[in-house]
């Protein structure tokens, strides 16, 4: 179930707007290759792109609901409700009548039961839209970990929202517009959860749902993470942490199509791929795995202190282990400078980013899982909930008073930030990036919850904890979604439960810590089910190529957009300083980190020729 949109209008007959909804969701249209279908009423109108997960043959939305001959809620949602079928059983018993097996017939008549509390009994990845056609109010929710992405931007006489903002866009009352503040949050991927680049437009909260009527706009937070007590020993906090993913991965099973998961023979992918063979095993089917590699990557890799070996013979191993039905996805690098691929990324995403080839690479990855599977699982998250990412325990970067991430890019990429050493001096000097990741930084960690009496190196730690749920994932996971969405694969993400990270946020540091490295208790919690060389691994971030050929084409393009006089992005670099790179042979060979510095100028300035952006600086 892929992509939602739609359109309030308080002063206008939707009736006669279809084809503007039609032209709102056919901007999605690489979310939902199974279908299309709108609803339109007199003040509300809804669109819809359907991914087929559930109720292959009627599953189709927006969904209607009728009560003797009128309509009293018409609803529609992207991501998988994974307990439709019990919430079905208890609203049958309340005497609600039912049509078809979908998940999107049970979030409406969820809604009718239970109004705006029916979100605290919603379980899955999901984000969904319900028109009270008697109350005429528009309804939105959106999952409580946020991996399922809702915008809204509010008009003068109504409201338009959609999953994607390319599809907020497509309507001539919303401006594609960046101020300041929206570049900002490119530069430094401070990821504010209800920042959405675009001036105007909003970002619903994970967690969050959303009314809109005559009155105006209000939202409310229907769940967070709160501060608890941890009274587990070492053993009970393993086991614990295994019942909850070994739960949570069943849950994910869900699926009335096969589900496959991702393997980077990295701790977080190979305990997925071996709870969820363990449990397909049971029902007499073996999991199917995908990996990514590189062409001619063992040839071209060399160690460093960031990525030390390849994912390729961990891989390999995790798959030989299990006796999973193995698909290994090539990338050559002509595939990674195709202008036609670059452009569906950046379409995919709807904002540029400095991650240059992790974003295309994980693009061809996921159009090769789609050959095969259209579900697939992902270890995403499990880094933010057990301290797995370096610059956490890294003692400069984890202290600076800002995102670490951020932290990490000035300590070791570049004074003014990952990805900015070639922008004007005057523009820096104007939007104070690093001052303004500061300022996001401390207002998140204002809202993370402590327990009374909590020390302070407790409460920095639980705070790392918590910027990472609440902004690193909202981008970070926003990359995965979409990039898998953009080919027609839901991908969902088991440790993105909320009882796991609940249950992990308040886990002591002497635990997180217990045998001095990362992920310590999940490694111990997946001891018995994958190769030991595996679970000693050190962490090794996604790959990136190292293809010279790669880097050749990169500076190409560079050159060429410094001599294109009608690029809009030419007046906002530091041009001089751009050429000298460029002429320095060794300017970004062999660094992923200064290659940045071309990947985010690139992509911004693709950006906003091809969204058509005013920045309003």
């Amino acid at each position: 179930m892929s992509a939602v949109t739609g359109w309030v209008d308080f002063q206008r007959d939707l009736h006669r707007e279809r084809d503007t909804i039609l032209a709102m969701t056919a901007a999605m249209a690489c979310r939902g290759p199974d279908g299309e279908d709108v609803w339109a009423g007199r003040h509300a109108a809804l669109g819809h792109r359907r991914l087929a997960v559930f109720d292959l043959d009627n599953g189709r939305q927006p969904v209607a609901v009728e009560r003797d001959g009128r309509t009293v809620a018409v609803g529609a949602h992207s991501g998988s409700l994974l307990n439709h079928a019990e919430l079905r059983r208890e609203l049958a018993a309340r005497g609600h009548r039912f049509r078809g097996g979908g998940d999107t017939e049970v979030l409406v008549h969820a809604y009718l039961e239970w109004g705006g509390g029916c979100a605290q009994r919603l379980e899955g990845t999901f984000a969904g839209a319900v028109w009270d056609e008697g109350a005429g109010e528009l309804w939105l929710v959106r999952d409580r970990l946020g991996v399922e992405p809702m915008f809204y931007y509010p008009t003068r006489s109504g409201l338009l929202f959609g999953s994607e903002a390319k599809a907020i866009l497509a309507h001539a009352q919303a401006e594609s517009v960046v101020d300041a503040d929206g570049l900002r949050e490119i530069f430094t991927y401070a990821g504010t959860p209800h920042m959405a680049f675009f001036a105007g437009m909003h970002r619903l909260r994970a967690g969050h749902t959303l009314r809109f009527g005559r009155s105006g706009i209000s939202t409310a937070a229907y769940w967070r993470v709160e501060a608890a007590e941890h009274t587990d020993g070492l053993e009970a906090t393993i086991d614990t942490i295994r019942g909850l993913l070994e739960e949570s991965i069943e849950r994910n099973l869900i699926s009335d199509v096969p589900v496959s998961t991702l393997l980077s023979g990295g701790l977080d992918s190979s305990g997925v791929a071996a709870l969820t063979n363990r449990a397909l095993r049971r029902r007499g089917e073996r999991v199917r795995t995908f990996t990514l590699d590189f062409e001619r990557h063992d040839k071209n890799f060399a160690p460093t202190d960031t990525r030390s070996t390849t994912d390729t013979p961990y891989a390999t191993e995790v798959a030989a282990h299990l006796g999973s039905d193995h698909h290994r996805i090539v990338v050559e690098p002509g595939e990674l400078v195709d202008p036609v691929v670059r452009h569906a990324v950046l379409r995919a995403k709807d904002f540029p980013t400095p991650l240059g080839d992790m974003n295309t690479s994980l693009y061809l990855l996921a159009r090769g899982v789609r050959e095969h599977a259209r579900v697939t699982m992902t270890g995403e998250a499990a880094d933010s909930l057990f301290h797995g990412v370096a610059w956490n325990r890294d003692p400069v970067e984890s202290t600076m008073q800002t995102f670490p991430w951020v932290a990490r890019g000035v300590v070791r990429d570049d004074a003014n930030g990952l990805g900015c050493g070639l922008f004007d001096p005057g523009l820096l000097e104007t939007l104070a990036p690093l001052d303004y990741a500061a300022q996001r930084y401390r207002e998140s960690c204002a809202q993370a919850p402590h327990l009374p009496g909590t020390s302070a190196h407790e409460r920095h730690m639980r705070e790392l904890c918590w910027v990472h749920v609440s902004n690193f994932m909202e981008n970070q996971n926003a990359h995965t979604e979409r990039l898998f969405k953009a080919v027609g694969v839901e991908v969902r993400m088991p440790y993105c439960d909320h009882r796991i990270v609940q249950y992990a946020y308040n886990l002591p540091w002497a635990l997180q810590n217990f045998d001095g490295r990362e992920k310590g208790l999940l490694r111990r919690a997946l001891s018995d089910v994958l190769p030991r060389r595996v679970l000693e691994r050190r962490k090794t971030p996604y790959p990136v190529t190292v293809d010279p050929v790669y880097e050749a084409a990169l500076r190409g393009e560079f050159e060429r957009l410094l001599d294109d006089q009608s690029a809009p992005l030419r007046p906002l670099l530091d041009v001089k300083a751009a050429r000298a790179v460029l002429a320095d042979p060794a300017g970004v060979r062999g660094s992923w980190a200064r290659r940045a510095n071309l990947e985010l100028p690139l992509q911004l300035n693709a950006w906003l020729r091809g969204y058509g952006v005013r920045l309003a600086l």
